[in-house]
C-alpha cells in the first residue's frame, strides 16, 4: 500500500563532492523507516523519499534533520528543499510504501483549481491508460501537494528498465497530443516543458 504522506527531500550537491554527499546522506539515512535515497541522472543533487504516516511524524524528524545538515552543508551547493505530498490513487500500484524499483521518476504539474476535478477525470482515461498498459512502467503513484513551495499534482513512477525505454512511452504521438490537451485545458504552463517538471533518480544502494 503506498504512502499516504510523502516526505520529499531534495538537495543540490557540488559537483566534486557527490560521492562524499553520497556516503553524508547514506550514514543518516533511516533506512528501517522505509527512507530510500536517490542520485538525479540529470543533475548533482540527491533526493529522498520517505514514507510518513502522518504529520506529527515530522516533529520527531528535527533532530535527525539537524544532525544531517551539520555533516552535509559543507557539500551542498545551494539549500534543502523539502515538502510533503498526499497520496491520491494509483493506476499502478505497490504493495509497499514506496517503489522498490532502482529507477524511479517525478513529474509534476501545477493544475489550475477551477478544473482539478475535470482534470482527475481527464488524466484517469489519457495519461493514467497510457500508463496502465505500458509494460515498463511498474509503479505509478499520484500524489498532491500538502506542505509544499512546489503546489500542485505529484506522479511517482518506479520502473526498472532504462531510462530512455521507460521515457519512449511516453514520447509518442498519441501521447503528446495528451501533452498538448493537458497543456491547453488545465496545468498552468510555467517552467519545464510548458509546465512539466520531469525528473529521473536512481537507487542509491545500501
Amino acid at each position: 500500500m503506498p504512502t499516504p504522506l510523502l516526505l520529499v527531500t531534495e538537495a543540490p550537491v557540488t559537483a566534486d563532492r557527490f560521492d562524499s554527499a553520497v556516503a553524508t546522506w547514506s550514514r543518516h539515512l533511516d533506512r528501517p523507516a522505509g527512507a530510500r535515497l536517490y542520485r538525479s541522472l540529470e543533475s548533482s543533487a540527491l533526493l529522498e523519499l520517505r514514507p510518513l504516516d502522518s504529520l506529527a511524524d515530522l516533529e520527531t524528524l528535527r533532530p535527525a534533520w539537524n544532525k544531517l545538515w551539520t555533516d552535509l552543508a559543507p557539500e551542498l551547493s545551494a539549500d534543502v528543499h523539502r515538502q510533503v505530498v498526499e497520496f491520491v490513487e494509483a493506476p499502478k500500484n505497490t504493495d509497499e510504501a514506496l517503489p522498490t524499483t532502482p529507477f524511479v521518476q517525478l513529474r509534476r504539474v501545477e493544475v489550475r483549481p477551477p478544473v482539478l476535478d475535470e482534470y482527475r477525470a481527464w488524466r484517469d482515461r489519457t495519461i493514467f491508460e497510457t500508463v496502465r498498459a505500458a509494460d515498463e512502467s511498474e509503479v505509478f503513484l499520484a500524489y498532491h501537494s500538502l506542505l509544499s513551495t512546489e503546489p500542485g499534482v505529484l506522479f511517482v513512477a518506479g520502473f526498472s528498465v532504462a531510462p530512455a525505454v521507460h521515457n519512449a512511452v511516453f514520447k509518442t504521438p498519441a501521447y503528446e497530443a495528451i501533452l498538448t490537451e493537458v497543456r491547453e485545458k488545465y496545468i498552468i504552463a510555467e517552467g519545464g516543458e510548458g509546465g512539466l517538471h520531469t525528473t529521473t533518480y536512481s537507487l542509491v544502494e545500501a
